[in-house]
């Protein structure tokens, strides 16, 4: 079993946990209360099922994993698009974490092809 602390989709992964609480900080609790929850639940997942699919071995149950790690960066992209719309966080961490979570969207269809094509 590989270390999944290794694998660069991981570690992005941990970045954008790190980029939605950074952005969540700085909020109006009373404003984005659930949305936080919301989104830091995804961030998390999205790690979260990297780690746990790389634990699996056969590349049919890895590629289930990633599969709920992209869906969760899908959540969390439209939940920060909300922010962004409503003007509630800044647009320079917004548009950080939109960005981040799309350049992980790209690396987890790429793992995902290659899991497919194995």
């Amino acid at each position: 079993m590989k270390d999944f602390k290794k694998l660069l989709i991981w570690q992005k992964a941990m970045d954008i946990t790190d980029l939605v609480f950074d952005m969540y900080e700085e909020l109006p609790w009373q404003k984005v209360a659930e949305l936080k929850g919301q989104s830091t639940r995804a961030a998390i997942s999205i790690v979260s099922n990297i780690a746990e699919g790389n634990s699996r071995r056969s590349e049919k149950d890895k590629y289930r994993f990633m599969e709920m790690a992209l869906g969760s960066t899908f959540e969390l992209e439209t939940q920060t698009l909300v922010l962004q719309r409503r003007k509630w966080a800044p647009q320079k961490e917004a548009a950080q974490v939109l960005t981040a979570v799309q350049e992980q969207q790209r690396m987890l269809q790429g793992f995902m092809a290659k899991l497919k094509s194995r």
